[in-house]
């Protein structure tokens, strides 16, 4: 599990709310792992040992930011009905003083807000596939560009299974030219040194020659 790069934040709305103490540590922690996309993928045996508590109490403060609204949980389970995978994911817009003083009724900011929302639900689905995480952070910085509408929406159809499965094709063609030039590299230097060399050995027959 990598450690967090970025600053835990509990907003007013979360800690002024009815959540036990800990719950509202959870969701610091939370936005902390989240970094720059907005989700984390911390199992509850990762924040058990990280607070020292039980995984049922962990799941239980989960349970509470997920009914309150500051948190959106997608998992992903196997055949049996077993979790694989999770992605939490900060969903709730909080109304800090800052927020306040920005946020206008004009219809530009609602569909910014909305924006924000549905690019929230694409990187929470996303993140359940079983990719590297440089890979699906890649597709979802390219398919989520866009000030009205992201380039996924302008699609006329979209299904993110096949896209990744044609994403990770194209990535490793995109990959081929890195690792010929790679090659190339290795054995352009080899034939320098076996030309260095062969320089090396004429200066010296010469030399005995004379």
């Amino acid at each position: 599990m990598d450690k967090p790069n970025y600053y835990a934040i509990i907003p007013a709305e979360v800690r002024y709310s009815n959540l036990k103490p800990n719950a509202k540590l959870l969701y610091g922690e939370i936005t902390a792992l989240s970094g720059k996309l907005g989700y984390c993928y911390a199992t509850n045996n990762y924040f058990a040992e990280l607070y020292g508590v039980s995984k049922n109490t962990i799941s239980s403060w989960i349970s509470d930011l997920k009914k309150l609204g500051f948190i959106n949980v997608i998992v992903e389970r196997n055949a049996k009905k077993q979790i694989i995978k999770r992605c939490i994911g900060i969903t709730k817009k909080m109304d800090s003083p800052i927020h306040k003083k920005m946020k206008g009724n004009n219809t530009s900011n609602n569909n910014t807000s909305n924006i924000n929302i549905t690019k929230e639900k694409f990187i929470l689905e996303v993140m359940t596939f079983d990719y590297p995480k440089d890979m699906l952070e890649d597709f979802i910085n390219y398919w989520t560009e866009g000030k009205k509408k992201m380039r996924y929406q302008k699609q006329s159809t979209f299904e993110i299974k096949l896209r990744l499965l044609r994403w990770q094709k194209n990535q490793k063609n995109w990959d081929k030219p890195k690792a010929m030039s790679k090659i190339h590299q290795h054995l352009q230097k080899n034939l320098n040194v076996k030309e260095k060399l062969k320089k090396q050995f004429e200066n010296e027959n010469n030399k005995n020659n004379v």
